[in-house]
């Protein structure tokens, strides 16, 4: 079960520890953000997903950038439950949710030491796109993106021509 939850919540606050530690570990520094941290007003959506006991099994957020543009933040599945289709699912719904904020363009930016993320956003449809914002000064960024049709009042958003 995937759910919208405050950003402060214990369990969201939990996941993106567990985050950080691994972070920290394949990179050997606690210094890995570049740019402002993604906060409580600045992330738009933050979902925690469950397992069939209610246990928090990962999470990921919305940071809106601009005009039909939105950033993934916090992606994160617990090492417990990789494997198990868990970050599909939790992808698809950030990409719902995004579409519900009127977003047509998914960025995120994920790093070299992470082969795993990046073997899984390049499955999924994310193209490499040159470093945007903060992570243009940081050589171990890979940022990548993704269209994807928003919503409209009128239902979803389609190409003419």
């Amino acid at each position: 079960m995937i759910s919208i939850e405050p950003w402060d919540s214990p369990d969201a606050v939990a996941l993106r520890q567990a985050q950080r530690d691994e972070l920290n570990a394949r990179y050997d520094s606690s210094d890995h953000e570049a740019g402002p941290a993604p906060t409580a007003e600045s992330v738009a959506v933050f979902l925690v997903a469950r397992d069939e006991d209610g246990k928090p099994t990962g999470c990921g957020g919305l940071r809106l950038l601009g005009p039909g543009e939105a950033e993934i933040k916090r992606m994160y599945v617990a090492p417990g439950a990789r494997g198990s289709g868990l970050a599909t699912e939790l992808l698809r719904a950030l990409e719902e949710q995004a579409r519900g904020h009127g977003v047509a363009r998914l960025l995120l930016e994920t790093g070299i030491r992470q082969p795993e993320a990046i073997r899984f956003y390049e499955r999924e449809g994310y193209q490499p796109i040159p470093a945007f914002g903060a992570y243009r000064e940081d050589p171990l960024a890979r940022c990548y993106a993704r269209g994807i049709t928003a919503v409209t009042p009128f239902g979803p958003a389609r190409k003419c021509g």
